[in-house]
């Protein structure tokens, strides 16, 4: 889109209307009550599988073929907390607080419990790689079960790690365990039986949550924010970047060049990792209830609200093109990324509403001198308090 088209588009919305200041590039498109506290939250093409960790236990199985209007098929109650889920194929694997729950999910329906295995601690979370499931232990570390027989899953190696282990994804070779106090841990998983811990990374705070995306790690650091690791030596993990997400950061999932935070009381926080050493916020949306797990799928981003249940988000932010040969300005041109704007500067976010008073984030500016005389020059800036 050339950019006398984005001042078109936006000189024909009405000007003077600051933005909700509970959101910024991210709108809501649909949300179902999940009968408890909903956590933990995986995606498998028609349907949302959310985890419940109070009240009414267990895997709620959701449809969201109309993502506004999502809608509840079927549901299993596992005996104790569930926590963590993982879909593969016709099964969803839940990290329930007394073990790994293998759940047939063939008919959306009717999921039944085919398989359970008992862990020595607090089943947390949980990763599927082909035939195996790999299990957040908590206290008992890294449990890695064969799942080659859905209905004997049987534990065939662990780690003890030094923290509670939390959360776990695996890349390849190696599972990287988000485990708490002790930062990332990673562990080579080349030899399913015998896993051995190969480096680890220190985090400030609780790593709760990790995910992978080409050479990086994503760990979301409860109250220390998005801390981004470099793993493209897995035995020297190093931290290169990280961003604030204002309160906590309990989940995190990653898509192209966004990373989507599941930020507690903060909901949902979206940065653009375009560039992973220097993460930036460019979009959020405060969530009713506390974000606790999220999920992509189709452009849209589920999250697992707590009390809230399951909320379907969507980000816009990126919908607007700059031109590649902006119109000269009779000043210089604002700076990428900025901290604050001169004096008078005109301000629009991503739909052509005025901002007042700009938060973090990706906004479009033009001259004081220029609003209501025509086309102008645009300029695309991000704005990093």
């Amino acid at each position: 889109m050339k950019c006398a088209s984005v001042v078109l588009t936006i000189s024909l919305l009405l000007v003077g209307v600051a933005p909700a200041a509970d959101s910024l590039n991210v709108r809501f498109i649909g949300g179902i009550d999940t009968q408890g506290g909903a956590q933990g939250i995986a995606v498998s093409g028609d349907y949302a599988y959310v985890t419940n960790y109070v009240d009414s236990s267990g895997l709620r199985v959701i449809s969201i073929s109309d993502p506004a209007h999502p809608a509840e098929v079927g549901h299993y109650n596992t005996p104790g907390h569930a926590y963590g889920v993982a879909v593969s194929g016709d099964y969803a694997y839940v990290a329930d607080a007394l073990g790994l729950r293998v759940i047939s999910i063939a008919d959306p329906a009717h999921p039944a419990e085919v398989g359970y295995l008992e862990t020595p601690g607090s089943a947390l979370n949980v990763a599927v790689n082909a035939d195996y499931a790999y299990v957040a232990g908590g206290d008992s570390g890294l449990r890695v079960v064969s799942v080659a027989d859905p209905a004997h899953p049987a534990e065939v190696g662990n780690y003890d790690t030094p923290g509670i282990s939390n959360g776990v994804a695996v890349s390849g070779e190696y599972a990287y365990v988000a485990d708490r106090d002790s930062g990332l841990r990673v562990i080579s998983v080349a030899d399913p039986a015998h896993p051995v811990e190969v480096g680890h990374c220190h985090t400030p705070q609780w790593a709760f949550v990790v995910a992978m995306s080409g050479d990086y790690a994503y760990v979301a650091d409860f109250g220390a924010g998005l801390r981004v690791v470099s793993i493209s030596d897995p035995a020297h993990p190093v931290e290169v970047g990280y961003y604030d997400t204002i309160r906590s950061a309990y989940g995190v999932t990653v898509s192209g060049n966004y990373a989507y935070v599941a930020g507690w009381s903060a909901g949902l926080r979206v940065n653009s990792v375009s560039d992973p050493p220097h993460p930036v916020e460019v979009g959020y949306y405060k969530t009713p209830n506390l974000a606790l797990g999220v999920a992509l799928s189709g452009g849209y981003a589920y999250v697992a609200g707590y009390y809230a249940g399951l909320e379907i988000y969507q980000f816009y932010g990126d919908g607007v093109e700059e031109s590649p040969k902006p119109q000269a300005s009779s000043r210089k041109p604002a700076e990428t990324v900025i901290s604050s704007l001169p004096l008078g500067d005109v301000v629009f976010d991503a739909m052509g509403r005025r901002v007042l008073n700009p938060r973090s984030g990706v906004y479009f500016v033009r001259e004081p001198s220029a609003v209501g005389r025509g086309p102008s020059a645009v300029t695309k800036v991000i704005i990093q308090r």
